[in-house]
């Protein structure tokens, strides 16, 4: 049984809140979350998931989970943020035993933000590269070996069985994922598209326990230019992220839409877009999809990682989160598929090149699909391939930064929420030089053993167990009665029954139903069909502790800080809102207050159980 009042008495010594600093614009908190929520996933996870998925069969489930999942937590969690005025480790003020789902997604975060800069590291390094003439990766170097091919095309007057070699054997490599090199596969023909990114570019070992070695020094230059754009962003908070936000909202769909253009006058490039969208109807039904379509939703709008909370937090109170919320999921679907049309359009080129019907065997995903699939199709445009190649990975390098963006100032908010009399400046200073320093091991020829470790250990685990545990809180321990009063109170506008339903009953079960199957089909991690050592094992799970245990280690602090005169009483109280829960204004907290007291609601209509009652025993 819940209390609407508040549980705590003001203490004698209650300062007023500090003024919040706030977005110049609207818009700018808009294209913050556009910056954020599209990203590198939307192109290179995106389109190889689909593939791998149905093609075209994928949008059914994709669009179901959007509605959802996707949508409700993202509304959600703009609401409570711009609310209550705080960021995502305050927000929980509204159920101080369960601050433990924020520090946990703030150190999830972080993790996150410190690999991502390596991976704009990487992509920092190809858009140098695409300025030389030619292309680094066009052609073989001696010191790659007698299986090396070009992945620039033959050229004319060459005889035709020199032409259809090549296409055979690009094809073959094609068909097997370049971690095939690490199974012995000496034999193997490979394109100098994916020997320069092994190579040259990660350096990479065959094997974690040979040691991670030193950092490659013109990616430690990347990663050092990523992070001090990041700063620059971020040094004086929203006011000059916002203004950055047109920029990299805008910027890499300008570049999206010509290579599009370019990608649909390419010979083959018709056959790749239907490729992509060709639907496979029997795979509608398989867990497997509904599963994948969950994942790219989640991480691909970044949901239950606090970001948003972050960036709405900086609303000014009343903003009309509804619509921009509609607006930024529906972008990041639209983002998503055209992404698939351009990279499907470039990919059916380059199986025109090389004389092969199969377009899926010249596919790769994630980074594959990014650093080896485009650079071996760019290499074969037979006119200023370099334009094409800076253009793309311009485009991925404002992607990239953009979402980091929004990850840095979430870990930044974090502290200074907790911490005020830290200036902007210090703590992003601080957390950027800490990051970078962090870094550098993922720029060693180790670097991406570590990377996919910590990816799946530090972010894949701690998203779900702690996004279900905020789901959870949030519509059955605050209630949802009360998130859609609040809401209301706010913008002035009723919540309707599918929001309720969803923040309710579907989207936690649909989550809860996801974590089960995610650990029943468990695997053990590898990378390039390496199996990692247990000491790797260790250190996964350790990361996944620490972040998953923030939660009952918080249970135990918020009861001892709750007020109460014994243990059952204090933690009770640790349930419920601190006394200044509420707006960040004196005036709007006071009338809000007043508002939840005179209603007078009985206590069984909060929480699950009185949703149910209300809803569905009548």
């Amino acid at each position: 049984m819940h209390n609407h009042s508040n549980s705590e008495p003001p203490p004698k010594d209650a300062k007023p809140a500090k003024e919040r600093e706030q977005w110049g614009k609207g818009i700018e908190f808009l294209m913050s979350c556009i910056a954020m929520s599209v990203g590198l996933g939307n192109v290179w996870r995106f389109p190889f998931t689909a593939l791998d998925n149905g093609g075209g069969a994928f949008l059914i489930p994709y669009l179901v989970v959007l509605f959802l999942i996707g949508k409700p937590i993202y509304y959600l969690e703009m609401i409570i943020g711009q609310f209550s005025s705080r960021g995502s480790v305050k927000v929980f003020d509204l159920c101080p035993a369960m601050r433990g789902i924020g520090f946990g997604q703030a150190f999830m975060v972080y993790l996150l933000a410190t690999y991502y800069e390596s991976v704009c590291a990487i992509i920092g390094y190809y858009l140098v590269e695409s300025f030389r003439d030619p292309l680094p990766w066009a052609h073989c170097r001696p010191e790659w070996g007698a299986n090396c091919i070009d992945s620039a095309p033959p050229k004319a007057e060459q005889n035709t069985t020199l032409a259809k070699t090549w296409s055979m054997v690009v094809g073959q490599e094609n068909n097997t994922a370049y971690a095939g090199r690490m199974d012995g596969e000496a034999n193997r023909t490979i394109t100098s598209s994916e020997l320069f990114f092994v190579n040259e570019v990660l350096r990479e070992k065959d094997n974690i326990n040979d040691g991670i070695g030193l950092p490659n020094w013109e990616l430690v230059i990347g990663l050092f230019i990523s992070w001090l754009c990041v700063f620059l962003i971020i040094i004086k908070g929203v006011k000059s992220s916002g203004k950055a936000s047109y920029f990299l909202a805008i910027f890499p769909y300008i570049i999206m839409a010509v290579l599009l253009i370019r990608a649909l006058t390419l010979p083959g490039s018709v056959d790749g877009i239907i490729y992509f969208i060709k639907p496979d109807w029997s795979k509608i039904l398989d867990p497997k999809v509904w599963y994948a379509a969950v994942t790219q939703c989640f991480y691909s709008l970044s949901v239950c990682f606090g970001n948003i909370i972050m960036y709405s937090s900086y609303n000014k109170f009343g903003h009309n989160v509804h619509r921009d919320a509609t607006i930024v999921t529906g972008l990041d679907t639209c983002t998503s598929l055209l992404a698939g049309f351009t990279i499907f359009g470039i990919l059916g080129h380059l199986a025109h090149e090389i004389g092969t019907d199969d377009i899926g065997s010249v596919v790769k995903g994630g980074a594959g699909l990014a650093f080896i699939s485009y650079p071996d199709a760019i290499a074969k445009f037979q006119s200023l391939p370099q334009i094409f190649s800076v253009l793309f990975f311009l485009m991925l390098f404002v992607l990239g930064i953009g979402s980091n963006i929004a990850m840095t100032s979430c870990t930044v908010t974090a502290i200074r929420d907790n911490f005020p009399k830290v200036k902007q400046w210090q703590c992003a200073l601080g957390i950027a030089i800490f990051s970078f320093c962090i870094g550098l091991a993922y720029v060693t020829p180790g670097g991406q053993f570590i990377l996919t470790l910590v990816d799946y250990f530090g972010a894949s685990m701690i998203a779900l167990v702690l996004g279900i545990a905020e789901l959870y809180v949030l519509g059955w321990v605050y209630g949802v009665d009360r998130l859609c009063r609040d809401a209301e109170f706010m913008m002035g506008r009723k919540v309707g029954p599918y929001w309720r339903w969803c923040w309710a009953v579907v989207t936690p079960l649909i989550m809860t139903a996801i974590l089960v199957y995610f650990l029943s089909t468990y695997t053990p991690l590898t990378y390039n069909k390496v199996t990692y050592p247990n000491w790797a094992y260790a250190i996964g799970w350790t990361i996944t502790c620490f972040g998953v245990l923030q939660l009952p280690i918080w249970v135990v602090v918020g009861a001892i800080r709750a007020p109460g005169s014994s243990w059952s009483e204090k933690l009770r109280n640790a349930f419920k809102p601190k006394h200044d829960w509420g707006p960040r204004d004196p005036l709007l907290r006071e009338q809000y207050n007043k508002e939840i007291a005179n209603e007078a609601i009985a206590n069984e209509n909060l929480g699950c159980w009185g949703f149910i009652k209300k809803n569905i025993l009548g």
